[in-house]
């Protein structure tokens, strides 16, 4: 279901989480855009979900290499104040432009790029995964993945699109651990006698 990027394999993450901060785990979802990065941060302790913050960072630079460096330095900014355990980030998804597909790949590798220099591990999802997971439809539009991330965080306010993706990123990460989290802990004791 998640691709694995870098650092530790997640069983090891959820077991390192566990130990030392007694089962609660802070995710950062990040909607990756050469013009606007999404970012929601979530906190996740025995299987139920609560909200940190979310937002935007909003690029106005023209030159492409001005802008990653923005979302690099914005990113980094965010991770060092929020202090994620893990980071989820949407894959890229190739349409009819190669082009603006090339550039938000630069894009999302600079919000990688901040998440593993500051010691993240990086989970991967396409945006189907994470509309499947979040929704229950991977076909799911827009709004109605925000109602879905207002719902499940119990916020007051429909979140901004940018935003709302993010979070919804962080969410299907969530499920995500939980889930083989479960699973690992059913293996282990399949095999015991």
């Amino acid at each position: 279901m998640c691709r694995k990027s870098i650092l530790m394999p997640l069983s090891q993450m959820i077991l390192k989480v566990e130990q030392e901060q007694g089962g609660l785990m802070r995710i950062l979802g990040v909607d990756p855009g050469s013009r606007i990065t999404g970012f929601g941060v979530i906190e996740i302790e025995n299987g139920k979900l609560r909200y940190v913050t979310s937002g935007c960072i909003k690029i106005k630079d023209k030159a492409l290499p001005a802008r990653l460096r923005t979302i690099f330095e914005g990113m980094s900014e965010i991770i060092e104040n929020t202090g994620p355990d893990a980071m989820a980030i949407e894959e890229v998804f190739v349409s009819r432009n190669a082009h603006s597909a090339l550039i938000l790949g630069q894009a999302r590798g600079a919000a990688i790029s901040a998440g593993v220099s500051k010691g993240l591990s990086v989970g991967e999802y396409t945006a189907l995964q994470i509309k499947k997971s979040v929704v229950g439809y991977g076909q799911a539009d827009k709004a109605q993945v925000q109602h879905m991330v207002r719902t499940i965080l119990v916020l007051d306010a429909v979140p901004q699109e940018d935003a709302a993706d993010a979070l919804a990123c962080a969410i299907c990460h969530g499920h995500t651990l939980e889930h083989n989290h479960r699973m690992s802990k059913q293996q282990g004791r399949g095999t015991q006698p």
